[in-house]
């Protein structure tokens, strides 16, 4: 991929991140005038912001992201795809959806990449799709058969976490996935990513997508 200095500014990166449960309506505008000032790729909100964030994001070229079956990829695919376009009706033109984890321990493949092909189908042409395949939870192995399904799904990234269970982005998977998809998919790294350091550790290793709610002091980092 594209070495750091390939972009204009490394906001360009950035999916600035707040998907606390408890976050809150002026939490979530501050995010908005952040990510409007900074000029990063997007923000990335739970659902229920969506609307909220594309209202103030409007014209600025800030896009809304949401996460899709959320954090656990438990939800039907029939549900993630109706929560998909409950999303884009409501504004979002990206969306991170977390894969179907228990089949892909079981090494359903099929299962996974129908799943993904679910929210897909849903998604497109309107949004983006992002696939999380929780590298946490899985074997190198896995994880490439993970990266597969989900080329093999349509979708447009894969994405390491949900930044919601037991670990985050390592440059060892950013790498493997990147490895695994070439240059035809985006790798985004997420989970754990606080700094400066790590910032450009993910980009080196092939990521061309970072989702951080530290994006604000990792700018500031790059900047001194």
């Amino acid at each position: 991929m594209p070495a750091l200095d390939h972009y204009p500014h490394p906001a360009q990166l950035i999916d600035h991140t707040l998907l606390r449960a408890d976050a809150r309506r002026g939490e979530i505008e501050e995010l908005c005038s952040q990510a409007r000032d900074l000029g990063t790729a997007s923000v990335c909100v739970n659902p229920v912001w969506v609307e909220t964030c594309a209202a103030r994001l409007a014209g600025s070229g800030v896009k809304v992201c949401t996460v899709i079956g959320f954090p656990l990829g438990a939800s039907t695919s029939a549900t993630k795809a109706f929560e998909t376009r409950d999303a884009i009706a409501h504004g979002a033109t990206e969306v991170d959806m977390v894969m179907d984890l228990g089949a892909a321990r079981d090494g359903r493949w099929e299962d996974v990449e129908t799943d993904i092909a679910a929210v897909v189908g849903a998604a497109q042409p309107a949004a983006l799709v992002k696939v999380i395949i929780e590298i946490c939870l899985l074997s190198d192995e896995e994880i490439v058969h993970a990266c597969r399904a989900a080329q093999r799904a349509g979708a447009d990234f894969v994405k390491t976490s949900t930044g919601f269970s037991s670990g985050g982005a390592t440059e060892h998977a950013v790498a493997l996935m990147r490895a695994t998809v070439g240059e035809e998919m985006g790798v985004k790294a997420a989970g754990g990513i606080r700094s400066a350091a790590d910032f450009r550790a993910m980009v080196e290793a092939g990521a061309n997508r970072i989702g951080a709610s530290a994006g604000v002091q990792i700018l500031a980092e790059l900047q001194r």
